[in-house]
């Protein structure tokens, strides 16, 4: 079985499972005990984590809150500064429509149960959000922009440097959900403008049921979860111990390898998509081919139904149509149908998300085995 859907999650990497283990049976105390070693020792493994995840986006230790993942990190960002914002008369988001569901349906909720006014940006056919326009919607109520860093579906990058310059202007926030670039590409929300910035251990190599979220020194935010005023009054909870310590390390494994990953994962992405474009007719690359995370491609199979084919390679190839959040819908990709796609296009695009485990024969089976059963279907 070979594994294409690294966008969805990765494996957990050696290193960061042996930093684990001694979390649940020898340094198994509560983080917050302060009256004995075991919580002491705990402590000392979430506080050591806390500085590797900061060090791996260049940011303070200070400025790192853990979540139990990229989902709740964007409420927390969403609503917590809203909350804040809200008292000074800042009741405007702007985002885009290609956003992960984590972020539109925050939105979708603020709208409908907060009277919170959300802008919707349009993006071309590749996906690009159009600066002068995003620009002419910033009003004098506006309290946020919030732009994805990597789009989980196409890869595409938004220019985040240009966007945060918009933001900076009319002084407003620039939250972006970095989920599908932290840990795979240099990602320093200081150096970039960014405010506030969601991501999650299990994009990374490391466990799922962690996250955490930047928060720039001195951004007031309102916790959202109610109960012991943990991680620094921002978001009550016992803290997950062995996962933020997996965390850690993902981000220090991560760290070292940030020079070699993404180069080889182009390679291997790039010929992927020049042998099945040579071989199949009749399919296209969705999305901006330049401009985009390198591990990814979102490929258009004309005449074939998606489901048909992933179900034809399901006991040989796991890939996916698009966002994990979205695998009980037979709907047509949100993201797509924003970049002009018909339902009939996004119903036939497949996204594929090479890893760090991917070799150059498991290309070489996948483009036999698609080519195989894109032919057959087709007949």
């Amino acid at each position: 079985m070979i594994y294409l859907d690294y966008n969805a999650t990765t494996p957990v990497d050696d290193e960061v499972l042996n930093a684990m283990l001694p979390y649940f049976t020898e340094f198994y105390g509560n983080a917050s005990s302060r009256t004995h070693l075991f919580g002491w020792d705990a402590k000392e493994g979430v506080e050591v984590a806390r500085k590797q995840v900061a060090h791996l986006i260049g940011a303070s230790h200070k400025e790192i809150v853990f979540t139990s993942g990229a989902t709740e990190s964007v409420n927390l960002a969403l609503k917590g500064l809203l909350e804040t914002g809200i008292k000074n008369g800042k009741n405007h988001i702007i985002t885009v429509k290609t956003e992960h569901k984590a972020v539109l349906d925050t939105c979708d909720y603020l709208e409908k149960n907060k009277g919170v006014k959300i802008t919707y940006l349009d993006v071309d056919a590749l996906g690009n959000i159009d600066l002068a326009v995003l620009e002419s919607h910033i009003c004098k109520n506006t309290l946020l922009v919030a732009i994805m860093f990597a789009n989980n579906e196409t890869g595409l990058l938004h220019p985040i440097e240009k966007i945060a310059a918009v933001c900076k202007k009319h002084q407003v926030f620039l939250f972006s959900d970095a989920t599908q670039a932290v840990g795979k590409i240099e990602v320093h929300p200081k150096k970039l403008g960014i405010d506030i910035m969601a991501f999650s251990a299990h994009k990374m190599y490391g466990p799922k049921g962690v996250g955490a979220l930047y928060v720039k020194d001195g951004l007031e935010l309102r916790e959202q979860q109610n109960g012991g005023q943990h991680e620094r009054k921002r978001r009550s909870g016992t803290l997950n111990v062995p996962g933020i310590v997996g965390f850690g390390k993902a981000a220090a494994v991560a760290q070292k390898r940030l020079n070699n990953d993404p180069q080889k994962l182009k390679i291997q992405r790039d010929y992927l998509e020049n042998s099945l474009l040579n071989l199949l007719d009749d399919i296209f690359v969705n999305g901006h081919t330049t401009h985009r995370i390198s591990h990814v491609s979102n490929i258009l199979f004309k005449n074939i139904v998606a489901e048909d084919l992933m179900l034809a390679l399901s006991t040989h190839v796991a890939l996916s149509s698009g966002s994990a959040c979205n695998s009980a819908s037979v709907l047509p990709s949100h993201v797509l149908q924003a970049m002009h796609l018909s339902d009939d296009d996004a119903l036939s695009s497949i996204r594929f998300s090479l890893g760090r485990q991917t070799t150059d024969e498991e290309i070489d089976i996948v483009v036999k085995k698609v080519c195989r059963a894109v032919n057959r279907l087709r007949d």
